[in-house]
């Protein structure tokens, strides 16, 4: 039976003193009513900034999974490039992929809602209305793979971990934001906050961090959470590590033994005995590697694949399913993005100027055949997208910033992609246009075709990428390149291995890059500072451009003190227009589809939910299916 989809907050007041005498009844009352107020203390099974969760307290399993999947069989996908650590909380090394399915949190969010969380190693939660504190009460349950119960001692450790040894943008950020964190007893901990700081993002943010066993980081001082290692941390998830082999292969176990199994957040869920992952050196082996049924699952990223090169003899026989499966989520705000610490790319008009020189549509139908779509918007598609002009409710929230807004925001129209000739690569009207304000930015065509300045420094730009991408997004780059130098701009392309290119990433060692690092949002919290924010800019790995803005900071700090969807709806508007004004980034293309291939005999939910795919969590195989493609030879 599926749970209703109601609220499920409770409210627990201390009672209201006595009165002591009657003369003084009226001012009793106000100061009984000031201390119920300052005293209430939200209790839930769950937690959403305005009070609203859709799974009642004593639900059964989420709607969106069969929670009588079979359990059985093995999910195998392919990486490309190369790892050297196990460890995905560093900032040094390359990480081996999907290392973090070992480690519970506290609470998690839901594929079918936006800023609900459950509770996992919390049974629930208790917090006041200001938000100034939270104590998470854990289930005594809960064991890591070794035995060990997760105490309260666990989670304070893993905070403080992340914060010492974290990546310095969440370091920062949840160091300020943390006053304390404290084991109350054995399985109750408790967060106070900094008062100073947004009460926005507080409870999930330290509820979703990873939980680690203190007494293994203990046991040998040499084990860091900043240094890559290939020991792996001891966790409490349903997935343990099983075997690695360098740069080919890791393999995961699901636990016999896991202790959260039939919770009901993971009713349905983690389906699979084992997780393989296959590395190959680029996108053409692992391609070739999938046909010969190396590993059985493809999320397709290169659109000339997809549609060139799926009419296989498995894929024709029916041994392997092509499927494209609705994806509810705004795409992620992809593209070239601008290294804004650069000298000559502070200039918006130098940045403006560049940006002509992209041809997306003669990317789309010359490489992508066709099946992308230009996007704008850093929340494309979605409710929350900035339209022409300014008005109404965002219109309201922008004039309540104050002069930190400057007059083109009201005056002009949301900034949206340029249109270009999609019958050859340079579009010329686009590039004469792209040349006046080089000119206007002091950018002169001189010897040898270059652009310089007055200092005559050449118009150099450089953009790496790693040799592992798709070849249809390789070629991108390139043309891209070949259109910036028929502008006089002295543009190289560099193809590099991917841990190079790793290196280069974290050290910002670009003048532009093709990044998928920054993410699309539904709801305001502390990861929009980590993206966009200034205060992170310098270090964010999440912030390839550097992106330092007050007009955007302004939006962010407002954004945390929205009471209600509406406002909050108004500021994330507001936000998508000031980051499209401030132009940080090229936009690409989106596919507003999954594009999914595998053997057949994997099964999904009838239903699956708006914002997540779901293979790892809640996919399963169909036993008989599995044997009948194990006796016709279809799998190694």
């Amino acid at each position: 039976m599926k749970p209703s989809r109601a609220a499920a907050r409770s409210a627990v007041f201390d009672p209201a003193p006595r009165l002591l005498t009657a003369m003084g009844v009226s001012v009793a009352l106000l100061l009984a009513a000031g201390m119920a107020r300052a005293q209430e203390v939200v209790t839930s099974h769950g937690y959403s900034y305005f009070g609203n969760l859709d799974y009642e307290k004593g639900f059964e399993h989420l709607d969106y999974v069969n929670p009588d999947a079979p359990k059985g069989g093995e999910l195998s996908l392919s990486a490309s490039g190369t790892f050297d650590s196990l460890n995905p909380y560093s900032r040094k090394g390359r990480a081996g992929a999907l290392t973090t399915i070992q480690y519970d949190s506290l609470i998690e969010g839901t594929d079918d809602t936006v800023g609900q969380y459950y509770g996992v190693l919390a049974e629930s939660l208790e917090y006041d209305e200001t938000r100034d504190w939270v104590i998470f009460h854990m289930r005594p349950e809960a064991t890591f793979w070794d035995g060990t119960p997760v105490t309260a001692e666990d989670v304070v450790y893993s905070h403080k971990l992340f914060i010492e040894q974290g990546l310095p943008s969440y370091a920062q950020a949840v160091g300020r934001m943390v006053a304390s964190a404290e084991a109350l007893d054995e399985h109750t901990v408790k967060f106070t906050f900094n008062p100073e700081t947004t009460k926005r993002s507080r409870i999930e943010t330290v509820g979703s961090t990873p939980v680690f066993s203190k007494a293994w980081f203990e046991a040998d001082d040499s084990r860091r959470l900043d240094e890559p290692r290939l020991e792996v941390a001891v966790g409490s998830g349903p997935y343990k590590l099983d075997s690695y082999d360098i740069n080919r292969r890791i393999v995961y176990t699901r636990r016999d033994d896991y202790w959260g199994k039939d919770l009901p957040i993971n009713r349905g869920k983690f389906n699979y005995d084992r997780i393989r992952v296959e590395y190959f050196a680029d996108q053409t082996a692992a391609f070739e590697a999938f046909k010969a049924g190396e590993y059985t699952m493809r999320v397709e990223s290169d659109p000339k694949l997809w549609a060139t090169s799926y009419d296989f003899p498995k894929l024709r026989e029916g041994s392997v399913v092509k499927d494209e499966i609705p994806n509810g989520s705004p795409p992620d705000p992809s593209g070239f993005v601008f290294n804004l610490g650069r000298p000559l790319l502070k200039d918006k008009t130098v940045r403006e100027a560049l940006a002509l020189a992209f041809n997306f549509e003669w990317a789309n139908e010359s490489l992508m055949f066709g099946l992308n779509t230009q996007r704008s918007s850093f929340v494309e598609g979605t409710h929350l997208e900035a339209k022409a002009l300014p008005e109404g409710a965002e219109l309201e929230f922008l004039r309540g910033l104050g002069d930190v807004v400057p007059p083109e925001i009201y005056e002009t129209p949301a900034r949206v992609s340029h249109e270009s000739e999609a019958g050859r690569i340079n579009d010329r009207g686009n590039l004469r246009k792209a040349a006046r304000l080089l000119e206007d930015a002091g950018w002169i065509v001189g010897e040898g075709n270059l652009r310089r300045n007055e200092q005559g420094r050449t118009l150099r730009v450089n953009i790496p990428y790693p040799s592992s991408i798709p070849n249809s997004i390789s070629t991108m780059i390139e043309t891209y390149v070949q259109n910036l130098r028929a502008l006089g701009v002295d543009a190289t392309a560099e193809k590099i291995d991917p841990a190079q290119y790793t290196l280069r990433e974290r050290e910002r060692d670009y003048d532009m890059v093709f990044s998928t690092r920054y993410g699309a949002f539904l709801s305001t919290g502390g990861g929009l500072s980590q993206m966009y924010g200034s205060k992170e800019a310098e270090f964010s790995l999440f912030n390839p451009a550097g992106v330092a803005s007050p007009l955007v900071d302004a939006i962010i700090d407002a954004s945390f003190e929205t009471e209600n969807q509406e406002e909050q709806d108004a500021a994330l508007m507001a936000l998508d227009r000031a980051l499209r004004h401030e132009f940080f980034i090229i936009p690409d293309g989106y596919v507003p589809d999954y594009w999914v291939a595998y053997y057949d005999m994997y099964e999904y939910p009838e239903n699956l939910p708006p914002y997540g795919l779901g293979y790892l969590d809640y996919w399963w195989i169909d036993p008989d299916k599995a044997a009948e493609l194990r006796s016709k030879g279809a799998l190694r």
